[in-house]
């Protein structure tokens, strides 16, 4: 069973960073595609940032420019590199990875940042 597990979540000034990591574990397998989702209070959760196994990134408009995804040298690993946070980037953050059509889902951890 693949399970996702994120860390690097926590409480941050408007104009810091964080950065957040997850790492996926068993499957024998990379992962297609991985990424990260963010969920706001009272919003629908948005994509954030992803990265395929080639290396191809896509990222919210919103996060261009700030926020950097990458994959690590351990197989289905996925960080996030956060600089320039604003209020508005408050939210729960969730690691996602997919193959085969199949997605998993971490269970999420709270970015907050303060004005």
């Amino acid at each position: 069973q693949v399970q996702l597990v994120e860390s690097g979540g926590g409480l941050v000034q408007a104009g810091g960073s964080l950065r957040l990591s997850c790492a996926a574990s068993g499957s024998i397998f990379s992962m297609n595609v991985m990424g990260w989702y963010r969920q706001a209070p009272g919003k629908q959760r948005e994509l954030v940032a992803t990265i395929t196994s080639g290396g191809n990134t896509n990222y919210a408009d919103s996060v261009k420019g700030r926020f950097t995804i990458s994959r690590g040298n351990v197989k289905n690993t996925v960080a996030l590199q956060m600089n320039s946070l604003k209020p508005e980037d408050t939210a729960v953050y969730y690691c996602a990875a997919s193959r085969r059509g199949i997605d998993y889902w971490g269970q999420g951890t709270q970015v907050t940042v303060s004005s």
